[in-house]
């Protein structure tokens, strides 16, 4: 990432764009402080560093958050966390998911995985204790190798929640979080802002005003699960 932003500057671009990538996002603030900065993260763009403040961004540096790290924990159930220990969100999707554990009187068991082998391995170590469900974190790592995760659910017969559509669109159980092609339109329009004139300090962090809960209700039935009608009736989507 430091050797790619380090080309782009050389290459004096007018704007660098960094969606759904916040080691990206990270590597380019740290490479430069004048050229203009627009992100997409699933982080706390402040405790990531990348803003001092939502409202006044400050510096060269703005963009899109999407709370999915927060939404994590108002997913939980009875489960096991699946998080990648290379990526700049798993502190605090951790901190927040064991902060919230012992109110609901759960216990959460953390898997960490960042390569197709140890994703492997995670779900084997999680088959082997019945009656639990998985909880998918957020960050790039899974979201390209979704069709490894969704597939080993359905092997395995695992009940898991994703942090966004796409997953229950290719055969996932469910998902709750922002819509990706949301965030990124969203980041094309601040990016055109910028390159038409004005100051990625004046343009406040977007948060999301509106999440997608996606139930794929086929892949319920595979798994033997039984979806309440009051649950069905506060998807977006439901997938039959």
């Amino acid at each position: 990432m430091p050797e790619l932003a380090a080309d782009l500057i050389r290459r004096r671009v007018g704007v660098i764009a960094t969606p759904g990538s916040t080691p990206a996002a990270i590597a380019a603030k740290t490479a430069t402080t004048t050229i203009p900065i627009v992100f997409t993260t699933s982080g706390d763009p402040v405790t990531l560093g990348l803003v001092t403040s939502l409202n006044r961004p400050g510096g060269n540096v703005t963009g899109i958050g999407s709370m999915t790290v927060e939404l994590a924990a108002t997913q939980a159930a009875r489960f096991a966390a699946l998080v990648d220990p290379a990526s700049a969100l798993t502190e605090a999707t951790i901190k927040d998911l064991q902060a919230d554990a012992p109110s609901l009187r759960l216990q959460v068991e953390i898997l960490y995985a960042s390569t197709n082998r140890e994703i492997d391995a995670a779900f084997t170590n999680l088959v082997q204790k019945p009656g639990g469900a998985l909880l998918v974190s957020p960050g790039p790592l899974f979201i390209n190798r979704r069709t490894q995760l969704v597939t080993l659910a359905a092997r395995h017969a695992l009940p898991t929640i994703y942090p966004v559509r796409e997953y229950p669109d290719i055969g996932g159980l469910m998902s709750y979080g922002r819509n990706f092609a949301h965030a990124y339109q969203q980041a094309g329009i601040y990016t055109g802002r910028i390159l038409k004139g004005e100051k990625p300090a004046d343009l406040p962090v977007l948060q999301p005003t509106k999440f997608e809960f996606v139930i794929n209700l086929q892949t319920a039935r595979i798994l033997g699960i039984g979806v309440p009608s009051t649950l069905l009736a506060l998807a977006d989507e439901v997938i039959e």
